[in-house]
């Protein structure tokens, strides 16, 4: 059976990918949907550990995918490096994304670092940003997710990923968002990953949801097949 993991992005939850999920049931792949923790001082760590937890869970005998939204591109790429014989492909949406010691704030330019940190007021953590930050303009989708938005750990955007290179031997595909708000395209075709554009805000999974699931299932089976050649 085909899994499709989804790892949501900083200030989001598990709710972030409602709409989609429905959409990769009714093709007939299971999905699982992991709560990163937003409360306390965590760090980067702790969410790896979240998604580990999740991915086990699956058994050798899944065809798991796993995907990250935005921070969790740092995220997916790590759990799977921990996990390279369960994990069958990375899927990046529009997702930061780098090498061994990449992290939130390395990747970021020094406008979007100074903004996070002076938002931070306790030093601890990030108050979550308006909905329009994320591209969501609509009065009606705007309504639904202000409310759901949470402050985010400082202590995530900071650490570092730690990597073996196990990764980098597991396929990767990465859908960037057009117009383009940071460089994901570039941050993925630097680590090898085929890249894949849409076009959408960054939270396209509520915007077009549709569209993004045709954009998954696609892309692993493009994967799948490339396999068999």
């Amino acid at each position: 059976m085909t899994t499709f993991v989804l790892v949501h992005g900083a200030w989001h939850g598990p709710w972030a990918w409602e709409r989609l999920t429905p959409l990769l049931h009714r093709a007939g792949v299971r999905t699982l949907t992991p709560a990163l923790t937003l409360e306390g001082n965590v760090g980067l760590d702790v969410h790896v550990d979240e998604v580990l937890t999740c991915l086990d869970v699956a058994t050798t005998a899944d065809d798991v995918v796993l995907v990250g939204h935005s921070y969790a591109g740092l995220i997916v790429r790590q759990a799977a490096d921990r996990r390279p014989d369960l994990v069958k492909h990375v899927i990046l949406v529009d997702g930061w994304a780098g090498g061994d010691g990449a992290s939130m704030f390395g990747l970021a330019p020094d406008a979007f670092v100074n903004a996070i940190r002076a938002a931070a007021a306790d030093g601890r953590h990030v108050p979550a940003p308006p909905p329009a930050s994320f591209g969501i303009t609509d009065p009606g989708d705007t309504h639904w997710l202000a409310p759901r938005l949470r402050p985010h750990p400082l202590r995530t955007f900071t650490e570092a990923t730690r990597l073996s290179g196990a990764v980098d031997q597991i396929p990767g595909t990465a859908i960037y968002c057009r117009p383009q708000t940071y460089p994901f395209d570039r941050f993925a075709a630097a680590i090898g990953y085929r890249t894949v554009a849409v076009d959408g805000p960054h939270n396209v999974m509520l915007t077009h949801p549709q569209v993004l699931a045709r954009l998954l299932l696609d892309a692993h089976t493009y994967q799948f097949n490339n396999e068999k050649l």
